[in-house]
Formats: structure tokens, sequence, C-alpha cells
């Protein structure tokens, strides 16, 4: 095999040395772990299923629309219709959103429609009912048919006659049968069992053939784990009764099922060999724990080894419906859990590929998935799971189709909580037009930490600039802070046998609950300006505060929102993150985060654990860029490399082709989107987003363009739609927060508000920790047509036109009890127009812990009317208590286009020759350039902490200590100060240092990073 050129994304700095580049002993402290990736070996289409729900959807708007289709969820499985077993999630209710764009099979859990857990008390059914099959009522009396083929002829009923497209819809009659659902004694309930399956497989068939549908799609049998004497039996008897399921159905909990899987499968392919058996699809309707939800680095393992066997999967329901088994954030939007559901949808129409790990079917080890898209010209790498740096042994990328030179950019997404927000995933490192060896390449990356993941593509070169994200940011985990009074935890991840949520780095800091409670962070930021600071923690079921100071003075309040705190398990636990912004000088400053703010009392619901912190550089809004090469294309739409100077763009042309981009925003207001495209004459591109149309942009001719319009974002994740009926040729788009144009919302407390009915104010106590503005709320909203408020139409929103209404709101309402599943009840909120007859807005709320917790959610409204009144209320049920809402108009001001000069790019890289450092290349500028480690200019040197040292003025906790850096990812420790190079190697020929920094001879190429490692060997716990 043809030697790879080796990309290095290095730990720590390099020495270069006779013959090459080679790691000196402090990278040689972590170990490497290959995984080889065989891009010519493909393994079959991309599936895509391993990203299945279990009750991951609500009711219909929560999860909200964006989450939804950006997570590429294609099966799920929800609660029967007229179902009682929980409150929310009704499949026929949840269908329009499923169905929108990813969704192909809607499982129905017939069994749900029974209210207790077990199902009707873990017996099985009599005959002790007659039902209504109109409507699923009962009366207690028998009638001679068994009662649960009645309720499964209800819930079919429903399913034939009442979705949009019920032959799309998979039946899932029995849930775990062979525990305590019935039939757990097989040698007592076997027969009765499997005669059971037969009545209820005809059952079904009956239902829709006399509804003029084709066969039902019937899955099983749907036991809650392997079991092979089982399964045998369960086949013989519906191959010679003709009730064979059509997707076959188990369950694989635990944490040593990631190594168990693949020997079950194929013990389960062999029974069917051995009955002359075609193959069946293949369902695993739950899998992972408690501690793989929201964990990129965990679910990777599940998905890779799921999505190499081509089969579908779903994660397992252990808190509450209606966040995709948490891998989702507040009501709208990504934890880092998502991004690895996004990252994965994003391998929609590729192949799969050859990829070789470490150690297969070995739990809490390195996986990956490798993909090539063939008509987009991408090769994607996802990996993650492990604590070691990683060799990426890449071999098979077919030149003619990726050509002689590739660009490659490496993203990371870090734990952030179950409800932590996750940004969009920042390019770490990239390396432009570097050569392929024969098709090879090798690529060293040093992982965060095993809970992290990494997105890998690599394309032809481009015509853009191909860079790490510029945006300075540092984090730190909590433990690695000076800390007084409060104590360090390790958050052992096999702990319960994987029922557990996981830290950070493997360790937070707790106890932080006293008037001498502080967490001190010392780092240089580069430039005055505003920051954004970020903790990821968690509050214990209620709201609570701390303080910041910044050297030993009061700079802001932290405010936090509730958490999950059902029981001990996810109490202190269920992590999210709140947001604050900061202003800062240039130079070395002191983050103090403390539990109070005079130094004798503690500030209100304190007691909050502490798992990262995060610091980012956000005075020029942040400006976010999401490349034409990483959108998703429908229709005909796709990358192409065919211009000198539009390589890489996305061609977009005619109605039926689009684009998609889901682009985060960390707080709802405006943003300005600017779109980069060439034209070969005058043409239009649409821009949809969340849905509705906000702006048509235009150009008059033939040229490249930059088009911005001015919109207003929700709060998460927007899904952006692009069409352009003339056609363009997109580069990239760019979002950059503009916070001064929020002057154009106009916020209304509710009780400030016309209430109506019982609708009526609540004083919230000021010890109460409530981030209630104005510490007040209007509750007793709905249940009647007279519980309402309404606010009146005044500046700012007196002209009919697109709005969006932020909601802040607060709904704990729960029905029913279970051990570990909160029963939730996603609250729902309609606002009219007076003076006209629709009602101009309606969504559901989900849960938010506490009746004192207010989180937002964002309601698109068309308004009609130049000053008809907007009503809020519920008719038929309790509406979520209101704090506050605020009204944007969408868009605002007129979008602009202008011309952007653009020189031709390319193709090739040239053979060897490469300019001295401080050289400019011929015919171009000279790029600005840091050694590594350098300051930023006009900034001052940043100060360097060692790993092990302690932070001035404090204890020392564990053996890591504050970072910074100039690149480096949310989620993402940039460095204990080291500084790294990424680089190629090809020959041994020693080169001096002085050249580390951008080499090219003999196929070696050298970039500078910095390191993103916490390390936690030998912390000692106080």
């Amino acid at each position: 095999m043809a030697k790879a050129t080796r990309i290095l994304v290095a730990a720590t700095a390099l020495a270069v040395v006779a013959g090459g580049i080679s790691a000196p002993a402090a990278m040689a402290a972590n170990p490497t772990q290959t995984l080889a990736v065989d891009f010519s070996d493909r393994t079959g289409a991309f599936r895509g299923g391993a990203s299945g729900t279990l009750y991951g959807f609500g009711d219909e708007g929560a999860p909200t629309r964006a989450l939804i289709n950006g997570a590429h969820i294609t099966n799920t499985s929800q609660k029967a219709p007229y179902g009682t077993q929980h409150p929310s999630g009704d499949a026929l209710k949840i269908e329009g959103g499923f169905f929108d764009k990813h969704g192909q099979d809607l499982y129905v859990y017939t069994q749900d429609y029974y209210p207790d857990w077990a199902y009707n008390g873990g017996q099985r059914p009599d005959d002790d009912r007659t039902y209504n099959l109109a409507d699923g009522s009962y009366t207690e009396e028998p009638n001679g048919v068994w009662d649960y083929l009645e309720v499964v002829e209800i819930v079919t009923e429903a399913v034939a006659t009442q979705a949009n497209d019920p032959e799309s819809y998979v039946h899932k009659p029995f849930n775990e049968p062979d525990l305590g659902n019935w039939y757990n004694d097989w040698g007592k309930y076997k027969d009765i069992f499997l005669d059971d399956w037969k009545a209820v497989h005809d059952k079904i068939q009956e239902v829709y053939a006399r509804n003029g549908l084709g066969p039902a799609t019937i899955g099983g049998p749907g036991d809650g784990h392997w079991n092979p004497e089982r399964t045998a039996d369960f086949l013989d008897f519906t191959i010679e009764n003709d009730v064979v399921p059509d997707i076959f159905i188990w369950h694989e909990l635990g944490i040593n099922n990631l190594g168990s899987f693949r020997g079950h499968l194929a013990e389960y392919r062999a029974m069917e060999t051995e009955r002359g058996l075609d193959p069946l699809p293949i369902n695993i309707t739950e899998y992972g724990m408690l501690r793989d939800m929201g964990v990129p680095g965990q679910l990777i393992q599940w998905f890779s080894m799921f999505e190499d066997e081509k089969v579908d999967a779903q994660t397992a329901y252990w808190n509450y419906a209606g966040n995709f088994s948490d891998n989702s954030a507040r009501p709208n939007g990504a934890n880092a859990g998502w991004w690895m559901f996004k990252w994965y949808g994003d391998l929609e129409g590729s192949d799969t590929v050859q990829v070789t790990p470490p150690r297969l079917n070995v739990a809490d080890t390195l996986q990956g998935i490798g993909a090539v898209d063939d008509e987009n010209k991408r090769a994607t790498v996802l990996f993650g799971g492990t604590n070691e740096d990683v060799r990426l042994d890449l071999t098979g990328l077919d030149e003619g189709t990726f050509g002689s030179n590739v660009d490659v950019e490496v993203r990371e997404v870090a734990l952030t909580g179950a409800e932590g927000f996750a940004g969009a995933p920042r390019v770490i490192d990239a390396i432009e037009g570097v050569s392929l060896d024969a098709g090879a390449l090798e690529l060293d990356v040093a992982t965060y930490d095993r809970y992290a993941a990494y997105q890998v593509v690599i394309t032809p070169s481009q015509s853009r600039t191909v860079a790490a994200d510029s945006a300075w940011t540092s984090s730190i985990e909590a433990e690695d802070t000076a800390l007084s009074s409060a104590n360090v935890y390790a958050q052992d991840p096999t702990a319960g046998g994987g029922w557990k949520f996981l830290a950070s780095g493997g360790y937070d800091v707790g106890s932080f609950n006293n008037a001498g409670s502080k967490a001190d962070w010392t780092l240089e930021v580069p430039r005055d300006g505003e920051y954004r600071f970020q903790v990821i923690g968690a509050t214990p079921g209620s709201p609570g505060r701390h303080a910041l100071f910044v050297d030993d003075a009061f700079a802001e309040t932290v405010q936090y929102t509730a958490d999950l705190a059902l029981n001990e398990t996810s109490r202190w636990q269920y992590r999210g993150s709140t947001e604050v912004t900061v202003s800062l000088t240039a130079g070395e400053h002191v983050l103090s985060l403390r539990a109070s703010e005079d130094g004798s009392n503690v500030l209100p619901g304190s007691d909050i654990t502490l798992d990262k912190f995060l610091l980012t550089d956000v005075t020029d809004g942040e400006p976010t860029t999401y490349p034409a090469s990483t959108l998703r294309y429908y229709g005909g739409a796709s990358v192409t490399y065919d211009g000198e100077r539009t390589r890489g763009y996305g061609a977009i042309a005619g109605a039926d082709q689009r684009a998609d981009a889901y682009v985060h925003a960390w707080e709802s207001g405006y943003a300005d989107l600017a779109f980069e495209y060439a034209t070969t004459g005058a043409s239009s591109l649409q821009v949809d987003v969340n849905g509705r149309p906000a702006t048509t942009l235009s150009a008059d001719e033939a040229g490249h363009w930059e088009s911005t319009a001015r919109i207003h974002l929700s709060e998460g994740i927007n899904e952006i739609e692009l069409r352009s009926p003339e056609g363009v040729l997109l580069k990239q788009i760019t979002s950059t927060r503009v916070s001064d144009a929020d002057s154009a919302e106009i916020s209304i407390e509710a009780e400030d508000a016309q209430l109506g009915g019982e609708a009526g104010i609540t004083t919230i106590g000021a010890d109460s920790g409530s981030n209630a503005s104005g510490g007040a709320y209007v509750g007793n909203v709905g249940n009647s047509p007279s519980n309402t408020f309404t606010v009146e139409r005044q500046d700012g929103f007196t002209a009919p036109g697109d709005y969006n209404v932020v909601v802040h709101y607060a709904n704990a309402e729960t029905s029913g009890e279970h051990d570990y599943n909160p029963q939730v009840v996603d609250r729902q909120l309609t606002v009219t127009e007076a003076g006209s007859a629709e009602t101009a807005a309606s969504a559901h709320f989900r849960y938010t812990y506490s009746w004192e917790s207010f989180w937002e959610r964002t309601i698109p409204i068309t308004l009609t009317t130049s000053g008809g009144a907007l009503e809020f209320g519920n008719t038929d049920a309790w509406a979520p208590n209101v704090d506050r809402v605020v009204i944007a108009p969408f868009v605002i001001g007129t979008p602009t286009t202008e011309a952007v000069e653009i020189e031709p790019v390319p193709t090739t890289a040239p053979p060897t020759q490469t300019p001295e450092p401080g050289e400019t290349e011929p015919g171009a500028t000279e790029p600005e350039v840091s050694e590594p480690g350098a300051t930023q200019p006009g900034a001052s040197e940043p100060a360097v902490t060692e790993p092990g040292a302690t932070e001035p003025g404090g204890t020392e906790p564990g053996s890591g200590s504050g970072s910074s850096g100039s690149s480096g990812s949310d989620g993402d420790a940039v460095g204990n100060g080291n500084g790294g190079p990424l680089a190629t190697t090809g020959a041994s020929v020693g080169l001096p240092i002085s050249l580390a920094l951008l080499l090219l001879l003999g196929g070696a190429i050298v970039f500078a990073l910095r390191k993103r490692r916490a390390t936690h060997e030998g912390s000692e716990l106080k």
C-alpha cells in the first residue's frame, strides 16, 4: 500500500527532527489509537436509521420543526391513539412534523392504550370489558371477546382511518412481553403468546383490508432483550402460520450490549437462514442507558454499530417525552447529542465504507462511521469514544472524484449536559489543498475527552479559504479552577450499570452551598469587548443564582433555570447551561463564580453543581459560517466543483431544488444572514426560515454577490431553506448577531396585559431564585374561553405582517406517577387577533421542571389587521404560565446585495515550492500569521498555567488548569496554554524548528493550533 500523507492535528508543540516531524515526550504521554477508514471498500447505502427515538416526540411542535428536521429522524415509536400511557406523544398528533421531511416509519405501541406500567398491572387481560370501537371507551362487563383484541382493533382502526399515510405506520402489538408484560414465563405462557400473536396479527390486517388499504406493517415480537430460545420458537410458529412480522424487534439495553449486539444479530440471522427465511428488516426499538443520551462520544458507538449492520434503532425512553430522549435542549435548542444526530443525518445520500476500530465489540472504545457522497464529492468520518488521541488512517480516496489535492475540516462537539446549549460545532482544525498519496492520508486528532465526538469532512480543493474558526474562545473544567468551600466529585460512567448522567472530563464540582463557595478562573483575553460566559451545571429542580465577579468586583448575576430532579439519579446530575454577557478589557482577569454576592449571605438556589465554564468573544456578533459544502441538498441541487472560481459551491436551480442549513442562535433576536453566491445572469434566492418565507434576495446580473437580510431568529436551532428559480451557486451562509437591532422588539410583561376570567397575577418571592422578569407572572390562563390575557397593539407591531412572538413561560404539569419517567404535559397556548376569523398562532410548550422557572418559545404569527388586539389563552385546557411576551417583526430593513471581488483559486496545489515563513506567495496578499503561542496583535501575552499547577490564589482541586486560545470549539478546552502544530509528514529529512509554522518540503505542511485536552490523572477529590 502506498505511504499516506500524514496530517497532524497535534496536542502539544512538535519537534522537527532529522527525517521528519516527531512528537516530544509530552505528546508521547498521551497514547494514540488508530481508526482505519478505507473509502474504496463500500459497505452499502447509508441507512440512517440508528437515530430513531422512543417517545422522542411530545405534542405537535414539541420538539420544534427545526429540531426534528435537523436531527433527521427516520423512525420513532409513539403512543397509540386513545392511549393513556403518557399524556402526550399520540402518533396521530405528531405525524405531521415527523413526516415533514425525513420521517419514514412511525411505530405505534398498541399496549400504550393502558395507563399503567407494566401494562394492565402486568397481567394479560381477560374478557372483562365491552369496548366502544368508535372512541375507545368501555364498560366493565364481558362480551365474549378478548379485551386486548378489542384494543388492537380500536387502535388500528384509528390509524387506518385518521392517519394521513397509514401505510407508513408500523404496528407493534407487544412491548417487552418477556419481561413484566404478560408473558415473562416462557414455559408457562409460550403457547398463549404465540396464539395471541396470530390473533392480533390477523386483526390488524383485517382492519386495513376492510378500509381498502394494502397490508399493514407489523413489528415484533418486541422482547426486552435478546432471547434466542423465544426467538427460535417465535420464528417456527410465525412461519408455519404465515404471520411472520414485517420487521423483527428486540431491545439492547445496558453497557455491555455495545459489545454483544453483533453476536446477537449474527445468531438471529443464522436462525433465518436455517429456516429459509429471507432477512427481515430489524429495529432495535430501545437501546442505550441514561449515560449515553446527549453524549456524542457515547452515541457514535451505538450509531456506528447499527449503521454497520444496516438496522434501525431507537434511543430508549428514560426520562420524558418530547426531547428526543435527552438529545435536545430547552424548547428549541441543541445539546451536544443533537449535533451528533445532525452529523449522522448529514450522511444521507452517501455510501458507507469500511471502518476498522482498534477494538470492535468492546464498550466505551473508539468507534466511527465513514461515508462517501459521490454526488457532492464529500467524504466524512464521524468518530469518538476515547480519551486518547486518534490517528485516522484514511485510504481509498478516489482521485477521480477528489483530485490530487483535498481540503480537510475537523469539527468537534463536546458534552454540554442534557439541557446545556451547544453552539454550531466549530472548525477546530483545517488543512487546505493537501496532496493525497495514491488516495491515502493520515490525520492525527487530539481529542478532548471520551465523551466528545468529531466530524472530519474531506472535499476536493475549494474556492474558499478553509481554516479553523477564528473567534476567540476558551474553556475550563470546573474542577480545574481554583476552588474555595466546594468539593470535586468523580462521576463514574459505569456507576449503576449505566444508570448515570455523565460529567465532562469525568468530574464535577459540588457542595457549592455556602457564602465562601467560589470557583476562580484566571485567563487572558485578547481585546476589549463583550464575552459570553457559559456555565454548564445542574440545579436541583428549581431555579437559582450565582454572582460573577471580575477581578474581585461584582460584574453580573448568573441566573440558572431549573433542571430535572425527579429522583437522586437526576438531582444535581441532569445538567443544563446558562449564559451571561460580560464586558472585559484586554489582558489577564480572574473570573470568579460565587455563591454569595456580599460574602455573607448565599444567593437563592445557589446550591448548584458545576461542570464546565466557557468564555467566547462575541464583540462582533460572533459571525458563524455554514459553507455550502456542508449543507443538505434536495431535488437535484448539489455541490459542484466545475468552475475555476466556484469550486465547492452549491448549485441550486429550479422550483424543486433546495438547500437546507441549520443555524444556531444563542438567544432570540435579530441576526444578519449573509448569503454569498455567484450568478450567470439576473437571479434570485428565496429564503425560508423555520418553515415560512422570510425574504427573496436578488442580483441584477452575472457576478459574485453577498446579499444580507436582517431576520429575527429563535433561540436555538433555526432551519434555513434556500431555493432559486433562475439558479445560483451558493458559497456560504454567515449568521451574525446584531443585538442593537433588538430595539425593534416590543417586550410586554404579562401582568401588564388586560386579564380576563380567572387569569391572575402571582408574585414570586425574592428568595425563590426565579428568573421571572419583574418578579411576577400570569397564571390560570386557559381551560375556558374567558381565562385570557390581552395585549393591545402598539408602536412596533401595529402594521399587518409577519412577526415572531417570543413567549417566556413556565410549565411543570405532570399527569400520573412513574418511578423514573415524569409524565409531562405539553401545555398549549393559542393567540387570536381581534377582527380576524382565524387563530393567529398556536403552539405547545414543553416541560420546564418548575412553575417558577421560565424558558422561551418562539411562535410565528401573521397579523392581518392594523389594530386588532392579541388575546392569549386556550379554550380546551390549561395554558402555560406566562411571564412576558416579546413581539418582533420577522424581517426588518431592506435586504442588501453587494458585489464581491474574488480571485481564481488554482485547482491543484503547487508541487513543492513554498514561501519561507514571512514571505508572500507570488501574486497573493501577505497573510497575517501568528506563531504558535504568539499573542494576537494588540493583545497582551496570555498567561499560561502548566498542567498540575495551582491557579493563583486558590487551592489545587485537580491536576488540570485554565486554558485559553484563539481557536477551539464550543465545549472545547483550548489549551492549558500549550500551542501545537498541524502538520503533514513525508520523507525523513531533518528541518529546523523555525520552519514549523508553514512548511512544504517533500510533502510536509505545518499549521498552528492549540491543544484541547483537560488532564485529570491523579486529581485529588476534596
